[in-house]
């Protein structure tokens, strides 16, 4: 039987003509990360409406719904934009420009779906409130800033998330994806996202006029050489059945043709779903790095900065195989699918860690079958609104009861 009685499934029919407007109002107005005062004010006026207990934690906010004795359920939803220029094409398309953490104007996007997960977040805690009297419990509403760059779970938890919320018996969470098609959702057991970690590396050299090259020490060739070498490290240095993958995403130096400058910074990213196997991918970089350093005669040792951490994401096997029955209940079986660990990460699983709760996280479809999906982070990105929607909150309520006592 589906985990939504009746009067909730009537409810939703009518939740497109709000959640459509909500979506497509949060889709113009992104913001960055850990800057989202918009957002949150928007949320915690609707969580104040359906008469949870609203607190502002950590730049994040949380609702509390307490419902009598049982477990406690927390559903979490980020809520960032990136700094990505719109390309679209909607009529809804985000024309917003921000500050970055660095003062300077950035366009941005909800280019990775926050705008769906807060959409449906929303939608599930409204339904939850709407219906008391179907199920038994505490259910916490909780929409998290500043996952794009690691920071805002951390942030939440520094901020004494875990004392000023009832503790979960349980945490949950999903993500709009390119796979599965719209209209269903995947769950993984056990690790499902990877490890992540980013590094900025600052290389020297001495420098000269372009007519002189003889006299400097380029930082162009020698970050050239490093890229090239780095791309040994996983294909001859990592085990064909281990996952890891270096990307150097960005590379700046120099201002002009004719001056060989005396620097190059290059922005790195590691993903892998062990800590060995990314502790080795770091250390890696580094050994090459310095060697090739050595054999460009650089005038000094480089510079290595990591930054944004973000920790694997590993499904508890019994909390996920929960989860996987509530969804074949109230879908079916063939709208549920086995997710395939993708290489993309997530801050989330510092939450529950930070309670020592089990967790799951899943995928929900965004493109609709037969239409070309477009990858997460891009300009392009635009997921179908329904049944995206709609099915993303059904997923969120429908996991969430299926955790909590039922009444009736």
């Amino acid at each position: 039987m589906p985990l939504l009685t009746p009067r909730m499934t009537a409810a939703l029919d009518e939740y497109e003509q709000w959640q459509g407007p909500l979506y497509e109002d949060l889709h113009r107005h992104p913001e960055l990360s850990m800057q989202e005062e918009r957002t949150r004010g928007i949320i915690a006026e609707q969580l104040g409406e359906y008469g949870y207990e609203v607190q502002s934690i950590g730049g994040g906010v949380v609702g509390v719904l307490e419902n009598g004795e049982g477990p406690v359920v927390l559903l979490r939803a980020d809520v960032d934009g990136l700094p990505v220029q719109e390309a679209t094409g909607l009529d809804y398309a985000s024309t917003h420009t921000q500050e970055d953490a660095d003062g300077e104007l950035r366009p941005t996007m909800h280019a990775c779906g926050h705008d769906v997960h807060v959409t449906a977040g929303l939608g599930a805690a409204r339904l939850l409130a709407a219906h008391r009297e179907d199920w038994s419990g505490t259910f916490i509403a909780l929409f998290q800033p500043g996952e794009e760059i690691a920071a805002g779970a951390a942030a939440m938890v520094a901020d004494g998330l875990v004392e000023k919320v009832p503790a979960p018996d349980v945490c949950l969470g999903q993500h709009v994806l390119t796979t599965p098609v719209a209209g269903r959702v995947a769950v993984a057991s056990g690790p499902m996202m990877s490890l992540s970690v980013s590094m900025r590396v600052t290389v020297h050299g001495s420098g000269s006029h372009g007519s002189m090259s003889h006299l400097g020490v380029d930082p162009v060739v020698l970050a050239a050489a490093i890229v090239t070498r780095l791309q040994t490290l996983v294909a001859r240095e990592i085990a064909p059945g281990d996952f890891g993958v270096v990307t150097v995403g960005a590379l700046h130096a120099g201002s002009s043709a004719n001056i060989i400058t005396d620097r190059a910074e290059m922005a790195l990213n590691f993903r892998a779903y062990r800590e060995d196997v990314l502790d080795h991918l770091v250390e890696g970089v580094q050994r090459m790095v310095r060697a090739e350093c050595e054999a460009a005669r650089s005038p000094r040792e480089p510079e290595f900065e990591l930054h944004n951490h973000f920790p694997v994401t590993d499904n508890d096997p019994e909390i996920a195989e929960r989860v996987r029955e509530a969804f074949r209940a109230q879908f079916g079986p063939d709208r549920v699918e086995e997710m395939e660990p993708i290489t993309a990460s997530e801050d989330f699983s510092v939450i529950p860690d930070a309670f020592g709760a089990p967790y799951c996280y899943w995928g929900l479809g965004g493109f609709v079958e037969g239409r070309e999906p477009v990858p997460n982070h891009s300009p392009q990105f635009a997921p179908d609104q329904q049944p995206t929607l709609r099915v993303g909150t059904e997923a969120a309520a429908s996991a969430v009861l299926a955790l909590l006592d039922p009444r009736g």
